[in-house]
């Protein structure tokens, strides 16, 4: 930032308050132009809410902004971004039945009334290509990657002539090339005098993409430092509050459930085709065992989505069996979890909870139908808040009315409470597709050791993640998906971040590509 040059934005003393809530308290914040700036702090902690009000969203109930030395006051996104501050969200608010280029000029003033689908398409091109994030403007967005409709989402923001970019929780669902591709792109936004703000948990990309971070704790601004000086340890200490002692929890307790001789769950020779007739899991055998963890490694798109849906009875397989304790898994959701299967999915909006629904209706999804909250044609309303209350407490999560659409909570919250909800019904296996995504790094360690819990108890879990020090840390053996084929599985104590990563491109210490 050029000498007496003003911050592109100020925040001072901002306050805003919910029901039985400070979500901010007294916030004070500045974004220099020519800066990533970082925005940390646990699941709760205010970010979201602090950057909801900088784009329109909600108003404050008490401070000042300032943007470019003058106090502003947003009273809807629209505002925000004709001021040119645009925000990414972490669930991307995009018509997945309209085209990407219907998707970039949609509600655009600039947009000509009546223009010709070529014209609409060759701008949309122009505009990737001026912003480093090429799009493919005839594309549907339903048939694209997280990562493809997050460059849509970005530009659609940045041809508003957005001069302060928010970023919330940006690689949540993007493959490291896509994360590489992502930041490149941040780095040339900012070259130009912009700025943006990314909110994250990942330490990682704070230290590698940030000039200065931010940290919330509780509602308030704890402190502000140049990123030269952290490092990780230090910003997960002051996140938390306390230093997160990282374990290794391939340890069994002492008195843990011996290894099962039987396997729980199998598939034999299972085979998956989608909706083009495209072969998205071929040949999979595997023997899931009691009282373990198996992970599943492999980069985007190798078959994890099919193979969750196949344990969890949302889908039947084309050719092959699937097994649930030597009999044949139906192809029926419900059936299986009452059989003892829980599932945190890969998408906790669109497949674990009704955004709609209060927190109460939400936590109750799963067991609405059995005593003491259901059956014979009842509803105990009663049981079911006690219930919902219940698992709040457990997963740390404070709501400050039940009844609230579930919608409201932080995806952070929304993804303990499902994590939590699943666990009470997982009985005989739980099957876990990114777990870690949205949370903070306190919430993390809770849940990993609550996974160590369930298997040390004689459950067996299923593990998707691509995080593979997460995989190497809580795994008791890793198989690796490529191009929807089991590559190999591993025992986690003899594998490394080295030979996964081989595996997950098709290749083995003993023989080349596949």
């Amino acid at each position: 930032m050029r000498s007496g040059t003003p911050p592109v934005l100020q925040l001072v003393g901002i306050c805003k308050y919910f029901p039985g809530v400070a979500a901010n308290e007294d916030v004070s914040l500045t974004i220099r132009s020519g800066e990533i700036h970082a925005l940390l702090g646990e699941n709760g902690a205010g970010k979201s809410t602090l950057m909801n009000i900088v784009t329109g969203i909600y108003q404050p109930d008490g401070g000042e902004m300032i943007l470019d030395g003058y106090g502003v006051a947003f009273s809807s996104p629209q505002e925000a971004i004709r001021a040119g501050i645009g925000m990414v969200h972490q669930h991307f608010r995009l018509v997945s039945a309209f085209t990407v280029a219907e998707n970039i000029h949609l509600g655009w003033s600039d947009t000509p009334r009546h223009i010709p689908a070529g014209v609409l398409e060759a701008h949309t091109r122009e505009l990737g290509e001026r912003f480093g994030m090429p799009l493919d403007p005839a594309a549907r967005v339903e048939d694209l990657s997280a990562g493809e409709q997050q460059r849509v989402e970005i530009v659609r923001v940045l041809a508003r002539k957005a001069r302060l970019l928010i970023l919330d929780e940006p690689t949540a669902v993007l493959t490291p090339a896509e994360a590489n591709d992502l930041f490149r792109a941040l780095r040339a936004f900012r070259a130009e005098g912009n700025a943006v703000i990314i909110i994250t948990h990942k330490l990682d990309e704070v230290m590698e993409a940030s000039d200065r971070v931010t940290i919330l704790r509780g509602g308030r601004n704890v402190g502000t430092w140049a990123t030269k000086d952290c490092s990780p340890q230090m910003l997960a200490a002051t996140m938390v509050g306390r230093e997160i002692v990282r374990q290794d929890l391939r340890v069994r307790a002492p008195d843990a459930v011996p290894r099962s001789a039987k396997p729980v769950m199998s598939l034999r020779h299972v085979s998956v085709r989608d909706g083009r007739g495209v072969e998205t899991l071929s040949d999979v055998s595997l023997d899931l065992m009691g009282e373990e963890i198996f992970g599943v490694a492999g980069v985007a798109g190798s078959g994890q989505r099919e193979l969750t849906e196949l344990l969890t009875g949302l889908r039947a397989p084309d050719r092959g069996d699937v097994l649930l304790e030597g009999k044949a898994l139906p192809a029926d959701a419900v059936a299986v979890a009452r059989a003892g299967v829980g599932h945190i999915p890969q998408d906790r909006l669109q497949s674990a909870l009704v955004p709609s629904l209060g927190v109460t209706d939400n936590m109750a999804l799963r067991e609405y139908d059995r005593a003491p909250i259901g059956g014979n044609g009842l509803y105990h309303a009663g049981a079911a808040l006690r219930l919902a209350q219940d698992i709040a407490t457990v997963a740390g999560v404070k709501i400050p009315d039940y009844s609230m659409p579930v919608r409201n909570l932080s995806g952070g919250n929304q993804q303990r409470l499902v994590a939590r909800r699943e666990m009470r019904i997982a009985s005989k296996v739980l099957v876990a597709a990114y777990p870690s995504r949205g949370l903070d790094i306190g919430a993390i360690a809770t849940l990993h050791r609550y996974f160590a819990q369930l298997r040390d108890e004689g459950r067996a879990l299923v593990i998707v993640s691509e995080d593979l020090e997460e995989l190497l840390n809580l795994s008791d053996r890793i198989g690796v998906l490529f191009h929807g084929r089991i590559m190999g599985v591993l025992d986690a104590a003899q594998a490394d971040v080295e030979r996964l990563g081989l595996m997950m491109g098709g290749r083995t210490e003993e023989r080349g590509a596949q």
